[in-house]
């Protein structure tokens, strides 16, 4: 059997590990040129750990995690922690510690175990199928042919109208997340700690990664479409948080003159339809969702899993497991893509009074609450 993947994001390339563990063929298909991740790493919830520990990525995956011991909260303006508690509990419920990890060394990670059959530079035109198999058109005039196609294109799929039968619109999150990578410094947060300062409906955030380094963003509430020249996007944040804290101006400085992501933030309502015949939706493409619960990328890492064991464990037909694949997958993804909705709207002040209230609660939080929504966003996931 012969698997086309499209897309060598997360999704795509878990994927294909999955299938070719298995015993299936696999041709990986990505639109860019290289490989260039989009954002600077992500937060690896223990479920997202646990589907790359079965994938056989334990040992590499830990080298490449940074040490997230303690989780805070620290007030925007002042500095002041609002509170602080340990993440030994979701380890412990868990059986598996959370890793942030740089995306670029995810990505590479995973692609390196696919090896050659990622080809690179192929911008996807159309997908056809028959009773015998399905292809995908490539804008180069090339064409690949396989038993099934696994569409894991990404928040902005050009896979996803052709499996649902219309294009679904993006909502606008209401924010901006600019992101990056710094060297760890004590003075911004604790090198074993997430740290996030929130005031104004905003916030800066660090967490460790690999190689004494820092993974960092910035949430700017504005406008969708709104433009920053290019390589201006540091005096953009110096001028937004000019009057944060001490561990911000710390954070700006160290970022200096270096790269910044910029990414406007949107998700899509959650749909039941991801599967057509010989054709499956994955990862973004199938639950696009802010990232607000840390769990875009895990969702991803669950599919893959599931994805596997359909196609291991049922024999009617590729059409028949794809389906199954849905209806393992689908509720719980629509799930995830509503809770960080609803967090995401506390979080970044669209009822100000309600994020008032969210800020009033961390003075008194000692980590009930935030470590049950943790531990709950992994309920119901496959291992």
């Amino acid at each position: 059997m012969k698997a086309i993947v499209i897309g060598g994001g997360i999704g795509g390339a878990s994927a294909a590990v999955a299938l070719r563990e298995i015993g299936y063929e696999v041709e990986v298909y990505e639109q860019v040129r290289q490989n260039r991740p989009v954002g600077a790493a992500i937060s690896l919830w223990s479920n997202g750990v646990k589907c790359l520990n079965y994938l056989g990525f334990s040992d590499r995956l830990a080298a490449l995690g940074g040490r997230m011991d303690h989780m805070a909260y620290a007030d925007g303006h002042s500095g002041r922690t609002m509170c602080r508690f340990s993440l030994a509990p979701v380890t412990e419920v868990s059986g598996q510690r959370p890793y942030p990890v740089a995306r670029a060394d995810l990505q590479a990670m995973l692609l390196d175990d696919v090896g050659d059959a990622v080809s690179f530079g192929k911008r996807l035109t159309a997908i056809e199928q028959d009773e015998e198999g399905v292809d995908a058109l490539f804008e180069d005039g090339t064409r690949a042919r396989g038993d099934l196609l696994i569409a894991a294109d990404g928040a902005r799929s050009r896979s996803r109208a052709y499996v649902v039968g219309e294009e679904l619109p993006r909502r606008y999150a209401g924010y901006v997340n600019y992101n990056g990578l710094v060297q760890i410094h004590e003075s911004i947060g604790p090198a074993d700690q997430w740290t996030t300062y929130v005031a104004e409906g905003q916030r800066v955030s660090v967490m460790p990664v690999a190689d004494g380094r820092f993974y960092y963003f910035f949430d700017v509430v504005e406008p969708a479409g709104r433009e920053v020249a290019p390589g201006g996007e540091i005096a953009e944040l110096r001028e937004r948080f000019a009057h944060w804290a001490p561990g911000v101006q710390r954070l700006l400085d160290a970022v200096g003159g270096d790269r910044v992501n910029r990414v406007e933030i949107h998700d899509v309502d959650p749909f039941h339809t991801w599967t057509r015949g010989r054709v499956a939706l994955l990862g973004d493409a199938a639950h696009t969702t802010t990232p607000d619960i840390g769990q875009g990328g895990c969702s991803a890492l669950e599919d893959a899993i599931a994805l596997q064991w359909v196609l291991r464990s049922t024999t009617l037909g590729v059409a028949d497991a794809l389906r199954r694949y849905q209806q393992a997958r689908s509720e719980r993804a629509a799930e995830l893509v509503l809770k960080a909705r609803k967090r995401c709207d506390v979080t970044h002040a669209k009822d100000p009074a309600a994020t008032e209230d969210w800020y009033a609660s961390l003075w008194q939080e000692d980590g009930t609450h935030s470590l049950g929504g943790i531990i709950g966003n992994m309920v119901g996931a496959p291992l």
